[in-house]
């Protein structure tokens, strides 16, 4: 490795915990050294030493415009020249709340609540539908991630309705007792923990399309007998949408299933690279949030000027005619591209797509739709394939359970580098 970043890497560690700020930037799931990323432009990244890479990361899904795009980079720049905040409600904050509410108004979202990240936007609406329905219990999924509050650091139990216990260290088990996790796909658990304790149930969370673990992309029946059954019960249901919204369609997930849940987070795109998380509701349930209700929750950054400036032109931009098209032809265009690999070699792998976002996992069989479906020898795969991949120029998630993402900046020059780039991983695994 160059000194450069042999320099860079120990200053990092010296500092900071494994030399990052987020755990999955460390490379600890792939083989090869941890790079460091100096700037970007468009569809590409730099390294430290100077190395260029097609980028599918996209900072981990916000970049839907690519880096740097110029409108936002103006928008930034002229609201940064007005002050960087004001812990005011601002012009912009109010601008972009209406932007956002439009494109899920057919999912009945009629108000919405700036916050800093997709962590503090899940953890905030779960705690409006605990003070909504005066209950405690939560309900997630193994596979989907929500964040790192306490109570959504959780494994499951040893039984379909047994308590949840705490996956990370510092997570008392008193919290993530009222948790409960099922598996994705699975009607008979769903239908069995709402049997024994549906009354008991706040919120159920889940992400309708899950990405965090893979792309899990799920049956349009298992979702719809989720709403169902929250309903039944008298449960909430939060879509965590921080990856999907606004991405996938103008409204998530919401918009291509149809389903109208009670709560949206949203996160990633809405702050159009700045760190912006936001939830929304009906009003009759928002309006239950401090200062018109009881549930409490604040934030001095929220709904920043500068934020709100970026999400702005980056929902303006997605609105041009035909960017939605682009991007599903773009994703098409990759998809194709690395099945072509895949069969060229007979590597065992099957490819996940949800128009932007796309998926590989190396095994055998169907793209999997539960967390438990993926093989250690996928992950294994991925991570002898990865270092081989950056060599040859494409800049993918360093570990084999993340997504990758496409913007409006990509090329088809750009993807086709990226197919082969792929390839080229494929080739490492006969080595």
């Amino acid at each position: 490795m160059p000194k450069t970043a042999v320099d860079l890497l120990e200053r990092a560690r010296r500092v900071m915990p494994g030399g990052v700020s987020s755990p999955v930037r460390a490379f600890q799931g792939v083989e090869g050294e941890m790079r460091l990323l100096a700037r970007g432009a468009g569809a590409h990244v730099w390294d430290t030493d100077g190395r260029e890479y097609v980028d599918l990361v996209g900072s981990w899904g916000p970049l839907i415009l690519g880096h740097a795009h110029a409108s936002v980079i103006e928008a930034v720049e002229r609201a940064a020249r007005d002050g960087l905040t004001f812990g005011a409600t601002c012009q912009a904050e109010i601008e972009l709340a209406e932007r956002v509410l439009a494109r899920y108004a057919a999912a009945g979202m009629e108000q919405v609540r700036f916050v800093s990240s997709g962590t503090e936007a899940v953890m905030s609406a779960l705690r409006l539908a605990r003070g909504a329905t005066g209950r405690q219990r939560i309900v997630k999924f193994d596979g989907c991630y929500h964040g790192h509050s306490d109570g959504l650091l959780v494994a499951g139990g040893s039984g379909l309705a047994t308590f949840g216990t705490p996956s990370s260290a510092g997570v008392p088990e008193e919290i993530t007792a009222l948790t409960h996790v099922l598996p994705l796909d699975d009607d008979t658990a769903l239908e069995e923990l709402f049997a024994e304790r549906g009354g008991e149930i706040a919120a159920v969370v889940i992400e309708p399309l899950p990405a965090n673990a893979g792309l899990l992309a799920q049956r349009p029946a298992f979702l719809a007998r989720l709403r169902e059954v929250t309903a039944e019960h008298g449960a909430l249901l939060v879509f965590d949408e921080v990856i999907s919204g606004l991405r996938v369609a103008p409204g998530g997930m919401c918009e291509l299933t149809g389903i109208r849940p009670d709560l949206v987070t949203l996160g990633k795109i809405v702050g159009g690279g700045m760190p912006v998380g936001a939830y929304l509701g009906a009003a009759d349930l928002m309006e239950q949030l401090a200062p018109a209700g009881s549930v409490y929750q604040a934030g001095t950054l929220s709904g920043n000027p500068v934020a709100m400036a970026a999400g702005i032109a980056t929902l303006d931009a997605l609105d041009a005619p035909g960017v939605f098209d682009g991007l599903e032809a773009a994703g098409a265009r990759l998809e194709a591209g690395w099945r072509a690999e895949l069969a060229a070699r007979s590597v065992p792998g099957v490819v996940a797509r949800a128009g932007s976002i796309l998926w590989t996992c190396l095994q055998e069989g169907e793209a999997p739709r539960a967390v438990h479906r993926i093989t250690d020898e996928a992950a294994g795969r991925y991570g002898h394939a990865h270092p081989r991949i950056l060599d040859a120029g494409c800049w993918m998630a360093p570990s084999a359970w993340e997504v990758a993402f496409i913007s409006t900046a990509h090329t088809d020059g750009d993807l086709d580098r990226a197919v082969a780039a792929f390839g080229a991983g494929l080739d490492a695994l006969g080595a």
